[in-house]
């Protein structure tokens, strides 16, 4: 009985053994068939229009070029961007492959900024794909205070797109101005030479004789200690001193 059982045990695996075979034969024979006549697409980005035609052909493969380019700043202009369908799929011989060709680098030509706002030139470069860039205030008898008066690059230059421009906006026209410091009980003459150094400058200084007070003191002041000073200012002091004299 047991010796039975494992005949039938036998002839069963080996049935199962048969079926496996069938079903892989099958199944690979089926794979060839499907695969038969077909090839994968070659990669192409790269190569030039001519070169992908052949090399397409060579694939038993038709070259169709796409009706449209796009920009890249990694394919030069002129050379294969992408396929569709794209490099390494299956395709039946003799199916057209859509090559996509490269237009090059996204370049714009730099507008001409000057006179504008700083606000205008931002929308006007973003207009045309563009940054604005540092843009940094100075002072210039060329335009009104507000408005672009340089650029970089300039007008007319021709750069990728989304480069930065930097502008040279004209600062309010009026001279900065600094705080009027104490000088009263100061030494005159240090003092005088401490801001003409600066750019300041001098205008009626006056002797007055005052009891108690070295002479050359600085008594009054004119402007008074904390008012705005301009380098354009005159500053006029009263000086300690005998009676009798003024001076500049």
């Amino acid at each position: 009985m047991r010796r039975r059982l494992l005949a039938i045990a036998g002839q069963l695996f080996r049935a199962l053994l048969l079926l496996v075979f069938f079903v892989l034969t099958a199944y690979l024979s089926f794979n060839l068939w499907v695969r038969r006549g077909a090839t994968a697409v070659p990669a192409l980005t790269g190569l030039g229009e001519e070169q992908a035609r052949s090399l397409l052909v060579a694939h038993g493969l038709a070259f169709r070029r796409a009706d449209f380019e796009r920009f890249s700043d990694q394919v030069a202009a002129g050379d294969v961007l992408e396929t569709r369908p794209a490099a390494g799929s299956y395709v039946k011989r003799g199916a057209e492959i859509e090559v996509v060709l490269s237009r090059g680098e996204h370049r714009v030509v730099v507008p001409d900024l000057g006179g504008k706002s700083r606000a205008a030139a931002r929308l006007t470069l973003e207009g045309e794909g563009l940054a604005e860039g540092a843009t940094l205030e100075i002072g210039s008898p060329r335009g009104q205070a507000g408005t672009v008066v340089g650029q970089d690059p300039a007008p007319g230059r021709e750069v990728p797109a989304g480069a930065p421009v930097a502008l040279l906006v004209a600062r309010d026209g009026s001279s900065p101005a600094w705080v009027m410091p104490d000088l009263v009980s100061r030494r005159y003459e240090p003092v005088r030479a401490a801001l003409e150094a600066q750019g300041f400058r001098f205008g009626n200084v006056a002797i007055e004789p005052y009891e108690g007070a070295i002479a050359g003191t600085i008594l009054r002041q004119t402007p008074p200690p904390g008012h705005p000073l301009r380098r354009e200012d005159a500053i006029s002091v009263v000086v300690s001193g005998e009676r009798g004299g003024t001076g500049t």
